[in-house]
């Protein structure tokens, strides 16, 4: 049994503000909690903010590798793409909404540090042994909708791996590895909401899955290159294999 409830109270957060004591200051947290902290707080707090009247500037900025891009029938742009800290979404990330006119706000520079910094300062302030997950939502290839998912963790196994146990038949499980940082960052987005201002949720009574500090954070969940089927867009994938079957039927025409 376990259950997800928010922070009340957290104010605007502005540039510096001390995180650690927001939170702790308005919760009661005891062994085996998991803080789950929405991304957009962090980047407040870091001051992540930047002047971009002009917001594709910003995603280009940002932008590593492009994915795919679509343009809607009334003419906007959609931009799947990987960011620098390797993640592939819509816009790298960049949030328009709920910053000051003529700025945006990028995610946090290192969301695994920032996690560990959090629950440092909140296993001391505490005396509770506690895990961070700080939560982005993100889109999600073949289904519709978004969903939160972690892109910082500290303290926290971001993997349940089940591999090589057997299941209730008595069979080896070979491929099962839940991915509970995400989980977890649903789960608070569950009772954080988008428009409710309370970007800070508990997860008690699955303490099983704290751990040390020094346990792998978030950028491991990032699918590693040569394992991605699935590097491009289908648009994308199919001009690609055009140009490189085009440009081989030159050579072979030349040659012949």
């Amino acid at each position: 049994m376990y259950s997800v409830s928010v922070i009340d109270d957290i104010p605007e957060v502005r540039p510096g503000d001390d995180l650690v004591e927001l939170i702790g200051s308005r919760v009661e947290l005891v062994d085996g909690d998991i803080v789950v902290v929405t991304s957009k707080i962090v980047s407040k707090a870091e001051g992540r903010f930047v002047a971009a009247d002009d917001r594709e500037q910003a995603i280009s900025d940002e932008t590593v590798r492009v994915v795919a891009t679509r343009i809607s029938a009334e003419g906007g742009t959609t931009r799947i793409v990987q960011n620098r800290l390797g993640i592939v979404s819509a816009a790298a990330g960049v949030d328009a909404s709920n910053t000051p006119d003529g700025t945006v706000l990028l995610l946090p520079v290192d969301p695994d540090g920032s996690a560990r910094s959090i629950c440092i300062g909140l296993r001391e302030l505490s005396g509770a042994s506690v895990g961070v997950i700080i939560s982005d939502t993100l889109g999600r290839a073949w289904r519709q909708g978004q969903t939160d998912v972690a892109i910082g963790a500290a303290g926290v196994h971001v993997f349940d791996d089940l591999r090589g146990t057997l299941d209730n038949s008595g069979k080896p499980m070979a491929v099962t590895l839940p991915c509970i940082a995400d989980e977890l960052a649903s789960a608070g987005d569950l009772v954080k909401g988008k428009t409710g201002g309370t970007p800070v949720a508990v997860v008690r009574g699955l303490g099983r899955f704290v751990g040390d500090l020094d346990l792998p954070g978030a950028a491991t969940i990032v699918r590693p290159a040569e394992q991605d089927m699935f590097r491009t867009g289908s648009d994308e994938a199919y001009d690609e294999g055009y140009r490189d079957g085009f440009a081989e039927g030159q050579q072979e025409t030349v040659g012949s």
